[in-house]
């Protein structure tokens, strides 16, 4: 009787064990059993309400010093404010992909990275605006004459060389106009760089914290596909793949970030591939620690890929493609120009990572795809 029971019972625990190894592999541990809320709780708290508080403060700077210049232009205060600039252009990188709640502005939720980033810019329409003397920066047709390309093109492409761009701003009939529409380019920035960064503070922080279900609506769902979204669609595709040509078929050196400034194209990028490992890793805006992140998530639930943890694939390859950006010129419209291959070779180390992000991670937790893939990749 005992060697029958015993063998009972190991006919039991092979029916168990097989049962537990389905098709749809070994049961791990439940997505939901995780600590959504503390996450939701690090980005809010640690990384997006300071990276806006730190944009806002920025923009502030910048709207300052095009207000000494509007009043006293100089040479001196030309070069401040292109510091300032810099300073302004490089913090909007830490906040552009936080494209949720407050970032969509007005009724028709129309995306402040699109108003504050949309290049190349459009200089007939600025010089057109600066002739008239006036304009409606809500209306489409103005989306591509505002923000930081805008402010690009003024600061350092408006003219053939420092001279002639001062001089544009002190000399003719149509300086006073160059110099308003100056202003009324960094007073945009700053009113929405506040106006994000209030809702945050005021009531959204809340929402957003409290909203820690799951399903197309939830915060966690939204944010990680506003967050994959931006990777795939602004970096790779936008600073990387569309000036070397991946989806023209032919390199367009005039549709880089930063086109008239020429030598910042490779800082923006770095700035922005920083910013996007930081929040993978749920590190800290100001670089003090770090908390529940997308990396902690996938290490709970043990997310695996040929045997290593997803989080280290994901994370390596971040470094590897910041190695391939690093190798390449400061000025990305000459690079694409004189080197192609090492653009695109960059685009290609970043692609990597639009798998490991938008097909192994999401399924790891549950999550759907809501945006429609227009590229192909």
């Amino acid at each position: 009787m005992k060697l029958i029971g015993t063998y009972s019972l190991l006919i039991l625990f092979a029916v168990l064990a097989f049962s537990a190894c389905t098709d749809d592999g070994p049961v791990g541990p439940d997505p939901d059993d995780f600590d959504r809320r503390a996450l939701l709780v690090n980005w809010a708290d640690n990384l997006v309400i300071p990276a806006y508080e730190n944009f806002a403060a920025e923009a502030g700077a910048l709207d300052a010093a095009a207000g000494d210049f509007a009043a006293n232009p100089t040479a001196a205060g030309l070069e401040s404010l292109r510091t300032a600039f810099e300073s302004a252009y490089l913090s909007f990188q830490t906040v552009s992909m936080y494209e949720i709640g407050p970032a969509m502005i007005g009724s028709q939720g129309i995306s402040v990275r699109n108003l504050m980033n949309s290049y190349p810019t459009s200089t007939e329409q600025i010089e057109e605006n600066i002739a008239l003397g006036e304009v409606n920066f809500d209306l489409p047709s103005q989306y591509d004459a505002q923000g930081f390309p805008a402010l690009d093109y003024l600061l350092y492409g408006a003219g053939s060389d420092d001279a002639a761009i001062l001089s544009l701003y002190t000399d003719g009939e149509s300086a006073a106009s160059y110099r308003s529409y100056l202003q009324a380019l960094t007073t945009r920035i700053l009113t929405l760089a506040q106006t994000i960064h209030t809702e945050w503070t005021s009531g959204y922080r809340d929402e957003f914290v409290e909203n820690s279900g799951n399903g197309g609506n939830a915060s966690i769902d939204m944010m990680v596909n506003d967050y994959i979204f931006y990777y795939e669609k602004w970096l790779r595709a936008g600073k990387v793949g569309i000036p070397a040509g991946v989806f023209s078929g032919t390199p367009l050196p005039t549709h880089v970030e930063a086109l008239y400034h020429g030598d910042f194209a490779r800082d923006l990028a770095l700035e922005a591939l920083d910013a996007v490992q930081d929040f993978f890793n749920g590190v800290h805006f100001e670089g003090s620690g770090s908390g529940e992140s997308l990396k902690s998530y996938l290490d709970y639930l043990d997310s695996r890929r040929d045997d290593t943890q997803l989080s280290e694939l994901i994370n390596n390859q971040f470094e590897s493609a910041r190695n391939q950006i690093e190798t390449l010129q400061q000025n990305f419209a000459a690079q694409v120009e004189n080197d192609n291959t090492a653009m695109l070779n960059a685009y290609d180390e970043l692609q990597k990572n639009v798998v490991l992000l938008k097909v192994d991670m999401l399924q790891a937790l549950n999550i759907s795809v809501d945006y429609v893939d227009a590229d192909g990749d």
